[in-house]
């Protein structure tokens, strides 16, 4: 699909994301990603989004949430010029590590990042995918807080504010930046 030059960007995005219906469950309307990162315009359009919103304020990390928000925050950390920090699911990382339990709609995780991927002080940008109900980015939140890490911002490219992830992560303190919002989820 061409651009038409006078679609606003977000716009662009959102009509490059896939919904699958009734997956992985019945009624679920699963967001997928993958056509924006196939499409070479539409992942430059995205990732320039995260740039433009993050190029004056230059954090010293990027935090990406395992496993999509790798994707994203890794190529957002190397156009700005500053460390990437992945926040890995439990037993992925080989050194001393931290970790964060979070309540899943059936059960429970854990993610953790190196005990050594911040310094106190350091000013983070914390960045996935998607913001369902919140609870990875509260984990990844938690994580570099615990860390002395100051978090500038959480991002994501969707939301789906129907779940209440993003009025939940509000409410603990940490600003929210998404570019595009999906009913239902």
């Amino acid at each position: 699909m061409a651009a038409d030059p006078s679609t606003p960007p977000a716009q662009y995005i959102k009509d490059h994301i896939r919904t699958v219906p009734d997956w992985p469950a019945p009624g679920v309307q699963f967001r997928d990603i993958t056509p924006l990162l196939a499409n070479p315009r539409v992942f430059r359009v995205l990732i320039d989004q995260f740039v433009h919103r993050y190029f004056e304020t230059r954090p010293d990390a990027v935090a990406g949430l395992d496993a999509r928000g790798f994707i994203i925050g890794s190529v957002l950390a190397y156009e700005l010029g500053v460390g990437f920090v992945p926040i890995r699911k439990k037993g992925k990382l080989p050194f001393a590590t931290v970790e964060e339990t979070y309540e899943l709609e059936y059960g429970s995780a854990t993610v953790e990042m190196h005990t050594d991927a911040v310094v106190p002080g350091s000013r983070v940008v914390l960045i996935d995918d998607l913001i369902a109900t919140g609870g990875t980015m509260m984990a990844g939140k938690k994580l570099l807080e615990r860390m002395g890490a100051t978090i500038i911002e959480g991002a994501a490219i969707v939301d789906l504010p129907e779940l209440g992830g993003s009025d939940k992560l509000r409410a603990a303190g940490l600003a929210l930046f998404t570019l595009v919002d999906f009913e239902g989820h």
